[in-house]
């Protein structure tokens, strides 16, 4: 069940047979229910008032208002019982604070991914365990489809029409919305795609206990983000570049200055000391539309913020050029770009529209690839996962230090750090020897595992743990190592 009890959602193969789909069943309005649900949505549409503030949940108000005004012309639902009035009130809050036939899919949890090609044809979603199914949901009805298109657009705050007919937008969820209006781009009619975000985003240790990454890659990350080095995620689309971009800047150290830069707002750090920019579509024509805020304005003056850390949602064209000349001057950098492997990545860095110096590359210290893949056991009732397939040090712009790959055979890390040439150059920097700053991530490594397995996995804990242990190591800059009870409760 997605809603108990009016709502449900089944993974099953059609009856005429072929490949499994994603069934949405809902219990549908009666001969009596149907007319009071029309009753009680005109009533609403007249009286509905509207919240004080907009810091509101609007399925709640909505839910709240439609009881208010029932309860008021009690006379006009006085056939109804209970279960008939709680159906109705699901069915006001499904098409007016909802998204309407939309809304089993929105609401299950497993759900990553909603698109529609256009009418006639199913919705097809990416779930998180069966992968891609097609729905039984289909629009026929192309005025009332291209409605919805425009709801989704308006719930943004966006505009769509067949000026505009293009949309990347941000829903009230934190979902990211692109969307094509009517005929003008599309032939088969409007489209939409819908990347579902948790509300609460994947910090370090949720990806531990997924795969994605391991303890002791986190440790490695955690010290070269604390020397202000910089790292690249790239990896093809679905691949989890967003989800690991997001862990790792939630290692940076909580009272370093980051900012955020994207096309659309969907990095989320519970770092008070971060300032999110987001770039701009234009609204007028024409080549010369001084309305639009590229993401190289952005990183422009993002350099005016006095920053620690720099962070683009993805670089692909000429802020990559003033990403690199911040990093020059001594900004620390994070960022995702497309790719499938480090040579590739450092080629498109170097080429148009990016044109970053070859001499430049090695500023982008580290590069992880990240891959959508096959398990070769099932782990979370998952086949498949996402991994950091291999991270290397880019110390010349053509030559790579491998430190760490994924091992599709056993599902785990091969990690050799005596390799990493940045842990080496972090050494000197501090007059300690390279044995000294592994035998400091073996520590940090001991702190994410107490993280781990004490199932304190969001992102305030993993700041306060970052907190705590910056000022245990105030105190004790590489202290001895001392046996891990005692050093859990000094640093927690």
């Amino acid at each position: 069940m997605v809603e108990k009890p009016f709502s449900s959602a089944a993974i099953a193969a059609p009856s005429e047979g072929g490949p499994s789909k994603y069934f949405c069943e809902e219990e549908p309005l009666d001969d009596r229910e149907g007319p009071a649900y029309q009753k009680l949505a005109s009533l609403i549409g007249n009286e509905l008032k509207p919240p004080e503030t907009l810091d509101v949940d609007t399925v709640k108000y909505v839910q709240e208002e439609a009881k208010r005004i029932s309860a008021k012309y009690r006379s006009a639902f006085k056939d109804l019982g209970e279960y008939n009035l709680e159906k109705i009130f699901y069915y006001i809050v499904r098409n007016i604070a909802g998204y309407g036939d939309l809304h089993v899919v929105m609401a299950d949890p497993n759900i990553e991914d909603i698109s529609c090609n256009g009418i006639g044809k199913p919705i097809y979603i990416w779930h998180r365990k069966h992968e891609s199914l097609a729905t039984n949901i289909v629009y026929r009805d192309e005025e009332g489809y291209d409605n919805l298109v425009l709801k989704l657009a308006h719930v943004s705050g966006k505009h769509i029409s067949s000026a505009f007919p293009i949309l990347d937008a941000m829903l009230p969820e934190k979902h990211r919305l692109a969307a094509t209006f009517m005929r003008e781009v599309s032939s088969g009619g409007s489209t939409f795609c819908i990347r579902k975000f948790r509300p609460e985003p994947f910090s370090i240790v949720d990806l531990i206990r997924l795969g994605t990454i391991d303890t002791e890659l986190a440790a490695y990350c955690w010290l070269l983000l604390e020397n202000k080095r910089s790292l690249m995620v790239i990896g093809e689309t679905g691949a989890g570049k967003t989800s690991i971009l997001n862990a790792l800047a939630g290692l940076i150290n909580p009272s370093n200055k980051v900012i955020t830069v994207e096309e659309v707002a969907e990095l989320n750090l519970a770092n008070e000391n971060w300032v999110q920019l987001v770039s701009r579509q234009g609204f007028r024509f024409g080549a010369s539309d001084t309305s639009v805020i590229t993401l190289f304005d952005l990183v422009k003056v993002s350099l005016r913020y006095r920053p620690d850390y720099i962070v683009i949602g993805e670089i692909r064209g000429e802020e990559a050029y003033v990403l690199f000349q911040a990093m020059a001057t001594g900004h620390g950098g994070l960022c995702t770009m497309h790719g499938d492997s480090v040579d590739n990545a450092v080629k498109r860095l170097t080429s148009p529209p990016m044109n970053v110096s070859k001499d430049y590359v090695p500023l982008m210290n580290v590069c992880i690839v990240m891959g959508r893949v096959e398990l070769p056991r099932e782990r979370e009732g998952l086949t498949f996962g996402r991994r950091i397939r291999g991270v290397s040090e880019i110390i010349e712009g053509d030559r790579f230090v491998t430190v760490s790959e994924w091992d599709p055979v056993s599902d785990s890390y091969n990690t050799d750090l005596e390799k990493s040439e940045l842990l080496e150059a972090a050494a000197y920097r501090q007059g300690l020897t390279k044995e000294e700053v592994i035998q400091e991530i073996n520590r940090r490594e001991e702190i994410i595992t107490f993280l781990f397995k004490s199932n304190l996995g969001s992102q305030a804990d993993v700041t306060r743990t970052l907190v705590n242990y910056g000022q245990f190591r105030r105190r004790q800059k590489y202290a001895p190592l001392m046996p891990p009870k005692q050093r859990v409760l000094k640093v927690y």
